[in-house]
């Protein structure tokens, strides 16, 4: 069985496992076809948001437009009008920045670092974190998005930043201890992508 076949059947009995019953619904007016679409339909969309999630995964690992076109089997120009999406930071009446340029290396510790000035992220995308200034200190973690942890880490007070990006989740959450001051020069918050600058 070829890797492609594996995966299909694997996609199959989560499917049909949504369906309670669902070998017993094919019979005439069970409904048991339209449901199959259904949820075939929903599965689909959800790889979708799941594969545009592992591109900007990708992208934020370095990987180039080019290296993704090949694994999809499109150019370059095609995956990048595809795949890429305008950043826009969210509009908010409080202080956000834009902490650039992040990868999957080094985002963690440069938005713990960031945290303890007060910014907690807000916001993600390609190469980037937005941050929100507050009174108080943060801290941010990084887990696996299908991570069993990750509800007992909502449960211990960590938020979901954002949505899943595919395959990690961000969480963050505030400390209860004062922001420290910035330092003697006013912090510009995206010098921290330095690793010289930091507490």
């Amino acid at each position: 069985m070829t890797t492609n076949d594996s995966l299909r059947t694997q996609l199959a009995e989560v499917i049909a496992a949504a369906i309670p019953q669902l070998e017993e619904r094919f019979g005439p007016g069970q409904g048991g076809h339209l449901d199959l679409i259904r949820v075939t339909h929903q599965a689909r969309q959800d790889v979708d948001v799941l594969l545009h999630a592992a591109v900007s995964a990708a992208r934020t690992a370095g990987y180039s437009w080019e290296a993704i076109g090949q694994v999809l089997g499109l150019s370059k120009q095609a995956a990048q009008q595809r795949f890429s999406k305008g950043d826009t930071v969210p509009s908010s009446e409080e202080e956000i920045r834009r902490l650039t340029p992040l990868t999957a290396f080094n985002e963690m510790d440069i938005l713990n670092r960031a945290g303890v000035y007060g910014w907690h992220s807000v916001g993600f995308g390609t190469l980037y974190h937005d941050v929100q200034k507050s009174d108080e200190q943060w801290e941010h973690r990084r887990v696996l998005a299908f991570d069993p942890a990750r509800s007992t880490l909502e449960g211990e007070g960590w938020q979901l930043i954002g949505t899943l990006w595919f395959p990690w989740a961000y969480l963050a959450r505030p400390t209860g201890q004062p922001a420290l001051p910035p330092p003697p020069t006013e912090l510009d918050i995206r010098s921290l992508t330095n690793p010289r600058i930091g507490p």
